[in-house]
């Protein structure tokens, strides 16, 4: 079943953006296999199967997995961001794709979806309780609001990078305008978004350097 849904999504659902390394033409893919794939089988192992069916959606900016059932008592979403005790709701489910090699440690599941999103430069997943079961979600998106909320940026550097998204690129003179401040401000606004990984420096200096995102967003 797991291999089904998953060629499901890639040959109906999922887009690989090509992209070339050279003279290589590089597929790449739109999520991160690693991360579906132990939705999918997060999904099958704590599944409550006398509830609601498993709930897959693919949206333009994101993907998700709802089941239902919430986390065995004892563990919190936080436990989520390290190993922590598997305890799941179908055990001979959980042995099948153990045995089968679906799973090669327990406890690792979560792990591997926040990795694997960090590895593929995509935001932190979503990893909570939610109606009375469990939902996973990932997005392709770096630079949601709420997402540069959360990495800690001003209201000013937010509105910079979401002018970035709509136009592509900012200059330093460009930042000054928008948010009217000055040169030497604008420049330490800069650098304080390239120290978090949100801008680059596209090789020119000076008041009309170009800033863009970096990869992993939809303005790259």
């Amino acid at each position: 079943m797991k291999e089904q849904i998953e060629e499901m999504l890639n040959a109906k659902f999922f887009i690989h953006p090509i992209d070339f390394e050279g003279m290589q033409r590089v597929e790449r893919d739109e999520y991160p296999v690693a991360a579906v794939r132990e939705m999918i089988l997060n999904a099958l192992v704590h599944r409550n199967y006398i509830g609601a069916q498993t709930q897959i959606r693919l949206y333009d900016d994101h993907f998700s997995v709802w089941n239902d059932g919430g986390l065995p008592d004892g563990i919190t979403e936080e436990d989520l961001k390290k190993i922590h005790r598997s305890k799941p709701r179908s055990p001979l489910i959980a042995d099948v794709c153990f045995k089968g090699g679906y799973i090669d440690s327990w406890g690792r599941g979560t792990l591997k979806i926040i990795e694997s999103c960090q590895q593929a430069g995509l935001p932190e997943p979503v990893l909570k309780e939610e109606q009375g079961g469990f939902l996973s979600k990932i997005s392709k998106d770096r630079f949601t609001k709420e997402e540069l909320k959360r990495l800690g940026l001003t209201e000013r550097q937010i509105k910079a990078a979401l002018y970035i998204k709509k136009y592509g690129d900012i200059t330093n003179s460009k930042y000054q305008e928008i948010t009217n401040i000055s040169k030497a401000t604008a420049s330490r606004d800069i650098k304080a978004l390239e120290a978090k990984g949100v801008l680059k420096n596209i090789g020119t200096k000076g008041s009309s350097a170009v800033y863009r995102f970096m990869v992993g967003s939809v303005g790259s």
